[in-house]
């Protein structure tokens, strides 16, 4: 089973940035799509994602605040985080679905002081 290996989490203050990475312990093949998810774990919603194709989709609240993007060369997808706001705190877990199953993250905690 492949682990996903996630970083970048912390505390900031209003209107500050964090960049969280998710890597893969090798290349993934046949990946479908990779997104990042808002905690709960039982309760999960997609924040963001990216296909092969670079196709990216946001949830409302973030567009034009996060940018999600991947690093082929290590095996790692990003998301940045700008102008953070108290809501968007929480646990993120990053995901990769490829024909052989989906893969989580162990989670990174987000919190935003007002």
């Amino acid at each position: 089973q492949v682990q996903l290996v996630e970083s970048g989490g912390g505390l900031v203050q209003a209107g500050g940035s964090l960049r969280l990475s998710c890597a893969a312990p090798r290349r993934i093949s046949m990946v479908t799509t990779m997104g990042w998810y808002l905690g709960p774990e039982n309760q999960r919603e997609l924040v963001a994602s990216i296909n092969p194709r670079g196709t990216r989709e946001y949830q409302d609240s973030v567009k034009g605040r996060f940018t999600i993007s991947g690093d082929n060369a290590r095996n790692t997808v990003y998301l940045q985080m700008n102008n953070l706001k108290p809501d968007d705190t929480g646990v993120y877990y990053c995901e990769v679905v490829s024909p052989w199953g989906t893969i989580w993250g162990q989670g990174t905690q987000v919190t935003v002081s007002s």
